[in-house]
């Protein structure tokens, strides 16, 4: 469906080749051991050699954007149904962009069902990025550029994304620059891409001095959504994701925020039908607010509760060290806060959406971090969504699923929490 959701928010803003057709509580995260991405391999290879269900569409979800329009597809299984993604690739090449986690595990599944459709006599390339926020940067993204010319790849080749939310981001920006720009497909494999970073267009890398900061609006001709692929996540990213799913709740749908609060649990001990649920309506809400303003003039800003804080933290660790859902659950903690501290929301607001998120086993302080207020305020004075030299941000107002996008605030309440939650840093 690509109906518009119920609003209740309240703002005052409006190589290799083949054939073809066509990648906790309170306490701070910590830093990957050594060997740990290998022994998650491992663990991800046995899951993925079990039996794959037989495809089931679950629901399709169309982003509304006139002749730029284009579905989600969510369901089990779907990586062996060739007919859907063959669907969208629209020339006589493809290159599958993953990474060295991921490829192992959904690469050679993910060719299958581009090579399945027989006669179309279209190449398949692939090409394999280091895994983690830490290669989210121009040097790694030349890795796709790179396989392309060396392929000879034309402006009528695809590129596909298989991968979580940084793969994804990297294949959209190489695909809007290879030759001006050519046709990609995501095919997300982590819950916080499903639910977020897949949908709607938001492209690019990370700069030093701030996350995201050289990209584009590219939008994909598809999402195929296989929740199967949930089953080799580690547990601390599917946390990471639930963490975004919560955002929804709190800017745009409060039954969704209590249904979260009753339900975490089976969401952390992998139950299909509960994820299907909150894949399926967090895509709902980002379609319809895509729909709405896709480039982020006032709207869609709100999809980033809690990310002018979590970012901040996220640069001043090293990329990699936080998940990007660890800093987006902390910063949603401090903008609630701060909401609660200015009088534009209840406190229980505050003091719930704590509680949720320590059930996920996300942070919801900087501990460990060692930060201070001049840090952060010297990584949100740098954040896209600044004007004039003001730090924006989206904070709720009234009741539980309303917010704001807004510089008007006072700022000696900013400082105070700032200085709160650094004390303890």
């Amino acid at each position: 469906t690509g109906a518009r959701p119920r609003a209740t928010r309240a703002a005052p803003l409006r190589g290799e080749s083949r054939a073809a057709r066509g990648a906790a509580g309170p306490r701070a995260p910590r830093a990957r051991e050594p060997g740990a991405r290998a022994a998650r391999a491992r663990a991800g290879a046995k899951a993925a050699d079990a039996p794959p269900s037989a495809p089931s569409l679950v629901a399709t979800v169309t982003v509304q954007l006139g002749e730029r329009s284009y579905p989600i597809y969510i369901g089990t299984g779907l990586l062996d149904d060739p007919s859907l993604l063959s669907a969208h690739i629209g020339g006589k090449r493809a290159l599958v962009v993953s990474n060295e986690t991921v490829a192992p595990l959904y690469l050679e599944r993910c060719e299958r069902a581009l090579t399945a459709q027989s006669g179309q006599g279209v190449q398949v390339d692939s090409v394999a990025f280091p895994d983690g926020e830490a290669h989210k940067d121009m040097g790694t993204l030349m890795m796709a550029w790179d396989k392309a010319m060396e392929c000879r790849l034309g402006r009528d080749a695809t590129f596909v994304a298989l991968g979580g939310g940084v793969v994804g981001d990297m294949t959209g920006f190489a695909a809007a620059c290879y030759q001006r720009g050519v046709d990609f497909v995501q095919v997300p494999t982590t819950l916080m891409a499903m639910v977020d970073s897949s949908v709607g267009g938001k492209t690019g890398v990370n700069h030093p001095l701030g996350k995201n900061m050289l990209g584009a609006f590219y939008q994909p001709q598809c999402v195929l959504i296989d929740t199967e692929t949930l089953g080799t996540l580690p547990e601390r990213e599917l946390a990471s994701g639930i963490a975004e799913v919560v955002k929804y709740g709190l800017i745009w749908d409060a039954e969704l925020f209590v249904w979260l609060e009753e339900n975490v649990d089976k969401l952390m001990a992998r139950d299909a039908q509960a994820l299907a649920h909150v894949v399926k309506r967090s895509c709902e809400i980002k379609a319809a607010i895509v729909a709405e303003d896709e480039r982020e003039a006032g709207l869609r800003a709100t999809l980033n509760l809690g990310h002018t804080f979590g970012h901040a933290i996220e640069a001043a660790t090293g990329y990699g060290s936080w998940l990007h859902g660890e800093g987006v659950s902390a910063g949603m903690c401090m903008a609630v806060k701060m909401s609660a501290d200015l009088g534009w929301c209840d406190k229980e607001i505050f003091e719930r959406t704590e509680a949720l998120l320590k059930k996920c086993g996300t942070p919801v302080d900087v501990k460990g971090t060692g930060m201070t207020r001049e840090q952060f305020l010297g990584y949100m004075s740098v954040d896209k969504k600044n004007k004039d030299g003001e730090i924006r941000l989206i904070l709720l107002k009234g009741e539980l699923s309303k917010c704001v996008f807004t510089g008007d605030y006072d700022r000696a309440v900013l400082d105070a929490v700032l200085d709160e939650y650094c004390a303890d840093a």
